[in-house]
């Protein structure tokens, strides 16, 4: 138990964050009127991101361990327990998943106007199983959290989703589930081999170099799925077109990062000389990724696929960022992350609020809105520069960590990797583009009404995120390098080098 800081204080903080939302749920049941459980929902996932602040301003950035600790034993048999903990990697997560909810709660405020009581269950839910999955460092707890996210996220699609609903939310169900069952085989060998479901005791040890292959591959099929990397994304355009905002926003802004989230959290440290042998694959595969999702964007026309792609591209800069094995990579992985997460969740909110008032996504139908939404389209020009990553966003210091990892690893990889960025600016460019100067005289955008104070109260914080993490980044930067480091020197280059793993290599 080293490796875990009890919570000193003796409030339960970790547990308080993850079943508040689930009791509010519950408390749903008994609350009539649709505003009412709006404001409900509202205040519950308020204070939730309320509780979840002080964790930022108690932790101790110095050590690797996970802090704000909490162990019960649970079925001592097996060795199954109760253990929660987070680290610099975890603590931002939490942060990220806290502070959206209540934003996503707002987005959907108009938005869902049928079975409004059922949707905000399904939104509590989401976030109990989300912040669980961050902070549990027992296997069967992280997948029994893992696990329950899929049903809400099921449902959020498949009753308030688009025409083509239940394909996309059969596709996206069939997807996670069958990286689920390669994720539990691997649970389950660990467990064969080492006797414990405890994370943190099964990173370091020695396994086999057939055993850590086999594992390795287990874990990366369930992850890359749920990140998705190419080319297992062919669910995610269908789950984000369809989707209602408040669930595409979800998607992109916390469920895609639970895959690089496992990457860090456990092929890494796990199965470290497996992770050196396949290495370059990986590296390759996310280029592959970044240059797929940059020319399939170029292409779309439905505002909504273009962002959904977009993200294929995106979140193949942070596996890249996660497998060059170097400080710089995977810091500036972790910081697009939570990028990612802002800037994307921020364009798929300014989607939803063009759909509210035009009932289409069509580039065609929004081009030229500028004229009569200024302040939308303001908005939508900043989230579009942050996306394609411009000096002074978030989104260029994440990229040029990443980039910068990874020249320092392959200086051939980060050539191909680069033209990725290149069409990010043009497919964001075109977009913006249409929508503002357009040149349309389509007389259906004189009757178009610019933003309200609840969507500019939803997108102005994701627009001080944007400019914060891109000027001063050094705040969250700090909270990870001793986790960072500490996942390095568990992966074997803590000093930059990489180990020996002859008897695997072919």
């Amino acid at each position: 138990m080293d490796f875990l800081m009890l919570n000193s204080s003796g409030f339960p903080i970790l547990s308080t964050l993850i079943f508040l939302p689930l009791a509010g749920a519950l408390a749903l049941l008994a609350i009539p009127g649709a505003n009412a459980q709006r404001y409900w929902t509202l205040l519950v996932t308020g204070v939730t991101a309320a509780i979840s602040l002080p964790l930022y301003s108690g932790f101790d950035a110095s050590t690797a361990k996970y802090q704000f600790g909490e162990h019960i034993p649970w079925i001592s048999s097996l060795d199954i327990n109760y253990t929660l903990g987070i680290d610099g990697i975890s603590l931002l997560l939490v942060l990220l998943t806290t502070l959206f909810m209540p934003l996503c709660v707002l987005g959907s405020w108009k938005y869902i106007e049928t079975r409004v009581r059922e949707f905000m269950i399904c939104l509590l839910l989401m976030e109990t199983s989300m912040l669980g999955v961050f902070m549990a460092l027992d296997f069967v707890l992280f997948y029994i959290l893992w696990e329950a996210m899929l049903i809400p996220m099921y449902l959020l699609i498949a009753v308030w989703g688009g025409p083509r609903k239940v394909y996309a939310s059969i596709k996206f169900f069939l997807y996670t589930l069958a990286g689920s069952v390669l994720l539990l085989v691997a649970i389950i060998a660990l467990y064969m081999s080492q006797g414990t479901f405890s994370i943190p005791a099964l990173m370091g040890q020695s396994y086999s170099a057939t055993f850590q292959l086999l594992v390795f591959l287990a874990f990366f099929l369930a992850f890359a799925i749920k990140v998705p990397m190419f080319p297992f994304h062919t669910w995610l355009p269908a789950a984000h077109v369809e989707a209602p905002t408040a669930g595409s926003v979800i998607l992109a802004s916390v469920l895609l990062k639970m895959g690089t989230y496992g990457f860090l959290r456990f092929c890494l440290p796990i199965t470290p000389e497996a992770t050196h042998v396949v290495l370059p694959y990986v590296q390759w595969l996310s280029v592959a990724g970044i240059l797929y999702g940059g020319f399939t964007a170029l292409a779309q026309q439905d505002m909504k696929k273009l962002i959904a792609y977009s993200s294929v591209g995106h979140m193949g800069f942070v596996t890249l960022g996660i497998f060059v094995l170097n400080q710089r990579g995977i810091e500036g992985a972790i910081l697009q992350m939570i990028n990612h997460g802002i800037t994307t969740g921020a364009l798929f909110f300014c989607v939803g609020m063009m759909y509210e008032r035009t009932h289409s996504r069509e580039l065609a139908t929004a081009a030229g809105v500028g004229k009569f939404m200024p302040i939308y389209v303001t908005f939508l020009a900043f989230f579009s520069l942050s996306s394609l990553a411009f000096p002074g966003t978030n989104s260029f210091v994440g990229e040029f960590l990443i980039l910068a990892g990874s020249f320092a690893e392959n200086k051939i990889l980060t050539a191909f990797a680069i033209p990725g960025a290149i069409l990010a600016a043009a497919y964001m460019f075109r977009m913006v583009q249409r929508v503002i100067w357009g040149g349309t005289d389509n007389p259906e955008h004189k009757g178009l009404m610019d933003l309200n104070l609840r969507e500019i109260l939803t997108l102005a914080p994701l627009l001080v995120g944007v400019f914060w993490l891109g000027l001063a980044p050094e705040p969250v930067m700090n909270v990870m390098q001793a986790s960072v480091a500490n996942v390095l020197k568990q992966v074997g280059t803590a000093s930059g080098g990489v180990v020996a793993v002859t008897s695997l290599m072919p």
